[in-house]
Order: C-alpha cells, then sequence, then structure tokens
C-alpha cells in the first residue's frame, strides 16, 4: 500500500471542481436522473437517458455475475454510486465508491441510505491515481467513462493492478479517440474538458498488458457514444427555459456547444467507446 497522498494534477483538481460545482450537480441531476452519470446503450429501442445509462450498468455487471455476498468491488469514479447500487443489490457484493466530487459523494450517500444499501456499500472521498487500499484487497474493480479525467492514466492502471486480487476483473468504459484519429481534429473536445488528450483503445490494451492485466474483451460501441451525446443536446434544447431555474445560462450554452463536438467527432468516426473486461494474470 502507498503510503501519503499523491498530490493531485492541475486536472485532477478542475476537475473535482467542476463535478462540485452547483451547475453541474443540478444537471446531471435534472438530464441524466441523478443515478448515473456516464454513456448509455440505446440500441434502437430507447430514448430515456435513465434507461439507457441503467442498461450500461447491467450490461457490464454480466462480466461479474459470478462474484457473491463474501466478494468486494471497487468502483472509481463512482459519482451517485447508481452503478454500486446495482452492484449490492443484484450481485449481493461489497462496494468500495472512490470518487473526487464531495457534491456528488455526500448525494450518493443519502441514496445508498435511501435504498438501504449503507451496509454494502462504502463511499470515500479520494482520487484513483493513489488508492489508499492494500494490495490484492478487491475481486474487481469498476470504472464508468472517468478515467479520461486523470492526468496519468498509466498510473491509474498501476493502482488497479496493484489493489486487484490474481485472477481479479477489471471492468469499465472510457470515451476514447479512434486509434485512426487524425491529430488536432479533437481539439474543440480536448478544449471544453480541459485535457491535454483521449486515451485510444490501443493505448488501455498496452497500458493493460504493462500491468499484467490480460484483455478478455473489448465491446466495441461507439456508436452509443453518438446516440447518447445527442439524446443529452436533445433534451438540453427542448428543457432549456425549465433548467435556467436552477443552471446558469452560460453553463448551458458552454453544454450544448460541447455536446455537439462530442457528436460531431463520432460521427466522424474519431471517437470509440466500449465495454472493456480485463482480468489480472
Amino acid at each position: 500500500m502507498h503510503s501519503g497522498s499523491l498530490e493531485h494534477s492541475e486536472t485532477v483538481e478542475r476537475t473535482k471542481n467542476y463535478y462540485d460545482s452547483n451547475d453541474a450537480d443540478a444537471f446531471y441531476q435534472k438530464v441524466w436522473g441523478g443515478e448515473d452519470i456516464h454513456i448509455g446503450l440505446y440500441g434502437d429501442d430507447l430514448k430515456s437517458i435513465v434507461a439507457a445509462s441503467r442498461r450500461t450498468v447491467e450490461s457490464m455487471a454480466t462480466r461479474l455475475r459470478d462474484l457473491g455476498s463474501d466478494t468486494k468491488v471497487l468502483d472509481i469514479g463512482s459519482g451517485y454510486c447508481g452503478a454500486a447500487r446495482v452492484l449490492a443489490k443484484s450481485l449481493g457484493v461489497r462496494v468500495v465508491a472512490l470518487n473526487l466530487s464531495v457534491t456528488e459523494n455526500e448525494r450518493a450517500r443519502k441514496l445508498n441510505e435511501e435504498a438501504q444499501l449503507a451496509d454494502r456499500i462504502d463511499v470515500i472521498d479520494g482520487a484513483f491515481e493513489a488508492l489508499p487500499f492494500a494490495d490484492a484487497s478487491f475481486d474487481a474493480v469498476w470504472s464508468q467513462d472517468a478515467i479520461l479525467h486523470s492526468g496519468d492514466r498509466k498510473r491509474v492502471f498501476e493502482e488497479v493492478s496493484r489493489v486487484l486480487k490474481p485472477g481479479g476483473r477489471f471492468v469499465f468504459t472510457d470515451p476514447m479517440q479512434a486509434d485512426d484519429c487524425p491529430p488536432k481534429v479533437l481539439q474543440p473536445i480536448l478544449d471544453r474538458i480541459h485535457l491535454e488528450d483521449l486515451a485510444s483503445p490501443t493505448f488501455y490494451r498496452g497500458a493493460a498488458s504493462s500491468v499484467g492485466l490480460v484483455v478478455e474483451e473489448f465491446q466495441m460501441l461507439s456508436e452509443e457514444l453518438v446516440r447518447h451525446y445527442t439524446r443529452v443536446r436533445e433534451e438540453l434544447i427542448a428543457r432549456k427555459d425549465e433548467l435556467q431555474q436552477e443552471i446558469s445560462a452560460d453553463y448551458l450554452d458552454r453544454m450544448a456547444r460541447g455536446l455537439t463536438h462530442w457528436i460531431e467527432g463520432g460521427t466522424a468516426g474519431h471517437l470509440a467507446w466500449g465495454i472493456f473486461c480485463m482480468r489480472k494474470a
């Protein structure tokens, strides 16, 4: 176990401040539904952001269906603990939910109590570049659309491998650039979310290999990224007058522009998204 704490990078601090803001918290409550903050699986039959987001959780959870009540799962970047509650209730596992945002964590603890799952979910304030846990202490690690915010993604993989038991699994999603993405075309997206770059599927495969994680599956679902950001933008525009009662017009305008960049990048084939399942050798 690492001693001390890793100094937050500028990227990590900026991410924390964003998700702690009143505007962001209200937007994810009103538009995403306040349970999950990640890309949904829509297929051809769903329009609901909430239902599609929950479908992603359920699809990912099938990769862990053999876990039981004596096992522990670590969720890094856990948001409002929507996934943690599904895992705790459907699989009976114990979940440790680690997340930067104090605002989200406070709400998550209340939601866990209301669901009578507080005894199975521990919510911890922290960053995933320095996990405050002993080596080989988790049967699985879970993450949804969070690792992109790290300023040191290789370190995240090192930490995930360190805390996983031998044979343990790492199941995650993350918005990525396509392996053949031309240089500079994603700059509008990177500027909006204050990042220098995005990882790619090839980068994550390499990061896994370097820390003893074997890629068992990568289900490429990049079309769902476009569907998701299109639905969120549609919802924002349709409900803008209502949303402006609680969310600043500036935030909504910036969000609409940012969503447009994601949609354009995905439609052009420059972005990738899907479900990775890895196992510690």
